[in-house]
């Protein structure tokens, strides 16, 4: 390269630069002469991250950049890239330029922005519904990441967004919300915008209703995005969520208020009843003390909304699923509950367990009382 072309090309850029960061340029260059590359990429980040230097992302990236790109941190190198890539208007453009990106740090000492870029590219690929290639690049990517010992935060974030964004088209519900909490606890809500807050939040409180994996939102409930849901129009889907979580069969009202307006609840309605069935038959079980969790088919079928003659169906889901663990008596049409699931509780449940734990004491006290009064004599001896 002519020793001129890299300060030809800065000069070139800086003209045609946004007044207020042109003097950028000048600390690239001199940074550049003296090859001080931690203080020039991080300068480069700096700019790369304000939204006025879009058009000249794609040009400094491919001329200047380049030039000294085996001497930066590569992690720093594929960030720059991606801010780059972006600034393509055809995905087709861009998957081209994050491939070529993701070739260049395939090296042993770079695994992990190697995994940043193919993980980008794999978005692309979702984009542009090339979902077996997607699939595979994910799929590689989590084999690298699985060997590493500690990770930058921002790969595993990429990761898990990517592969939420890929569950999120198949349709695999559970797979979604497992990675879509994975990508939320790689970061600050804040970084997101309200409107991708919320579309998370719809998108996770559907998932977690719709899936036949997914019979405890304890996560999702206890989750800030949730609150995303506040101030939109799909506030409903935060009070069904905790509806379900409780087992209230009043849930099935709103359900069928707003199941129209949405395909994917209208296409699940009857393994939404019968989700809402088996969370009122816990929640039932978890109501009654443990020295009484006998339930005849009478009091489940009352407690659930079910027929009589549905109930041991019922049971047996339950304890197929691990929502309860207990034996049935089918002559005497009973079910013998001895443990129920934990889950995340609401202040009406919170309160339920207080009063139950109130009987306790009161009964261990009479207890003690009784004890005390028929065993006098022993005492005294």
């Amino acid at each position: 390269m002519d020793i001129d072309t890299i300060p030809n090309h800065l000069a070139e850029q800086r003209e045609s630069a946004p007044e207020d960061l042109q003097h950028y340029f000048l600390d690239f260059e001199s940074f550049w002469e003296r090859k001080l590359w931690h203080e020039l990429t991080d300068l480069l980040v700096e700019y790369f991250n304000n939204p006025q230097s879009g058009p000249q992302r794609i040009p400094l990236f491919e001329t200047f950049i380049k030039s000294f790109a085996e001497k930066i941190n590569k992690l720093k190198l594929v960030a720059l890239g991606l801010r780059a890539a972006f600034e393509y208007k055809d995905d087709q453009q861009r998957l081209s330029f994050l491939s070529s990106l993701a070739d260049r740090v395939n090296k042993p000492s770079s695994q992990d922005a190697y995994v940043y870029a193919s993980v980008a590219a794999a978005s692309i690929k979702l984009r542009l519904r090339n979902y077996a290639d997607a699939r595979a690049d994910l799929d590689r990517a989590e084999q690298i990441l699985d060997g590493f010992d500690g990770v930058a935060t921002v790969v595993h974030a990429s990761f898990y967004e990517v592969s939420a964004d890929y569950y999120h088209a198949r349709h695999e519900f559970a797979a979604y919300y497992k990675n879509a909490l994975l990508y939320l606890a790689c970061i600050e809500l804040g970084e997101l915008t309200e409107q991708e807050r919320a579309a998370r939040a719809h998108d996770l409180a559907i998932a977690a209703l719709v899936s036949d994996a997914i019979y405890n939102f304890g996560e999702l409930l206890l989750h800030p995005i949730l609150d995303a849901l506040r101030p939109t129009p799909h506030a409903w889907l935060r009070e069904l969520l905790f509806a379900f979580n409780r087992g209230d069969l009043a849930a099935v009202a709103l359900l069928e208020r707003h199941a129209a307006d949405n395909a994917l609840l209208k296409q699940h309605l009857t393994f939404l009843y019968q989700k809402l069935s088996l969370a009122a038959l816990t929640e039932a079980a978890f109501r009654r003390p443990p020295h009484d969790r006998a339930m005849g088919f009478d009091v489940v079928a009352a407690s659930t909304n079910v027929r009589e003659d549905e109930i041991e169906h019922l049971v047996m889901k339950a304890l197929s699923l691990g929502l309860l663990r207990g034996t049935i008596d089918q002559v005497a049409r009973v079910a013998r509950i001895n443990w129920v699931q934990p889950k995340v509780l609401d202040m009406s449940q919170v309160e339920g367990m207080r009063a139950r734990l109130k009987d306790w004491d009161a009964s261990v006290n009479q207890l003690g009382n009784w004890i005390e009064g028929v065993g006098k004599d022993v005492w005294a001896a």
